[in-house]
């Protein structure tokens, strides 16, 4: 029997056509902006070397329908199955695919909305979590429905991230921009605050090794991390201290491998701990520091020396820690936003791309 959300995908690209009132072969959802026909995903299955656009929506009609003019704003992956993709956009509301990106849906009873977080229930396949402004959105059916299970009471509030305790499912953490963590231990049914820093939280990334240990970004003063499940907090600012401008965050990646290596990405460039941030040594890069403005960082969970990164024009790969580097121009005149790899095939790797303004 097909899995549950399979058969979904198989029941809803069926019927798409008939509900989905389109024109030409472009599709923007919701009303969202258009800027031309190099945005949305990209996926390489050659490490970076080459990337082919994945654009496509099924349809009975036969005739192709695209998402190619959209801006990405967050990409995840069902930690359960390396298929299952799900892509929130700017303005254009959640995409899903369970095929590895070769097609898409649309999950349309979300809405036209931003998407800031996403999170996929590692023990429950069809359970997905979405940030959407002030509030996080569920579904457990796949993406078919949504039910809202929180919501702030400031308006200009965003939810910028969500996490998943992978021991226990029914654990999630959400970051606010008003400098919260807050947390549910049932599922999104009640929720506490776990505490308030004084800068926007921009990324919570739970220790794939061990969900007692969690890291946590804010976007002008730093990390912070906890040993606890987020009861207390400590400040790695003393331990970045001789890396200029590494108070201000781009992204974060936590090896799912190698316990304690934790890569770094900062406005001084790219900075590696291998004890979840007690200590900290740079990677050499072929641009200044200062001027390698990246924006989504990966590293291999095959060989932990090969990590990759993307700026606004480039695509970066080493195979040796950081010594050499290679580059590659981008598939796109948007920006590389996020960059994400099959964790058991690092040679299949997607891209996200956005028009910056």
């Amino acid at each position: 029997m097909l899995n549950m959300k399979y058969h979904h995908f198989i029941y809803l690209a069926s019927v798409l056509f008939l509900v989905l009132i389109l024109s030409g072969c472009t599709f923007s959802f919701g009303g969202g902006k258009s800027t031309g026909p190099d945005g949305g995903i990209f996926k390489t299955n050659t490490k970076g070397e080459t990337w082919q656009q994945k654009a496509l929506i099924p349809t009975t009609s036969g005739k192709p329908i695209v998402i190619n003019s959209l801006d990405t704003n967050v990409l995840a992956l069902d930690p359960s199955d390396t298929k299952a993709l799900y892509y929130g956009t700017v303005d254009n509301g959640l995409f899903y695919s369970y095929d590895g990106a070769e097609s898409w849906l649309p999950a349309s009873t979300l809405g036209k909305v931003t998407v800031n977080a996403l999170a996929v229930d590692p023990q429950s396949k069809c359970t997905i979590y979405a940030g959407v402004a002030n509030k996080v959105m569920k579904s457990v059916d796949c993406s078919r429905t949504w039910a809202q299970v929180y919501y702030d009471n400031e308006l200009n509030v965003m939810i910028n991230n969500i996490a998943i305790d992978h021991y226990d499912s029914k654990v999630i953490y959400i970051a606010t921009s008003r400098g919260e963590i807050i947390t549910s231990s049932d599922s999104g049914t009640s929720w506490r605050t776990l505490n308030r820093f004084d800068n926007k939280v921009t990324k919570i990334i739970i220790a794939p090794t061990d969900s007692r240990i969690i890291l946590l970004a804010t976007e002008k003063q730093g990390l912070f991390r906890s040993n606890d499940k987020g009861e207390t907090w400590t400040s790695l600012a003393e331990a970045l201290k001789d890396f200029p401008d590494s108070s201000r965050f781009r992204d974060l990646y936590v090896s799912k491998t190698q316990p304690g290596l934790v890569i770094f990405a900062t406005d001084y460039g790219l900075l590696k701990s291998i004890n979840y941030g007690d200590d900290w040594m740079a990677l050499k890069l072929i641009t200044p520091e200062k001027e390698a403005v990246i924006n989504s960082v990966i590293i291999s969970e095959q060989n932990v020396k090969e990590i990759f990164y993307v700026t606004n024009t480039t695509f970066y790969g080493t195979v040796d820690g950081g010594e050499n580097w290679t580059t590659k121009k981008l598939p796109s005149t948007r920006a590389g936003w996020s960059l994400l790899a099959d964790p058991n095939n690092i040679n299949q790797m997607y891209l996200g791309v956005r028009q910056l303004n």
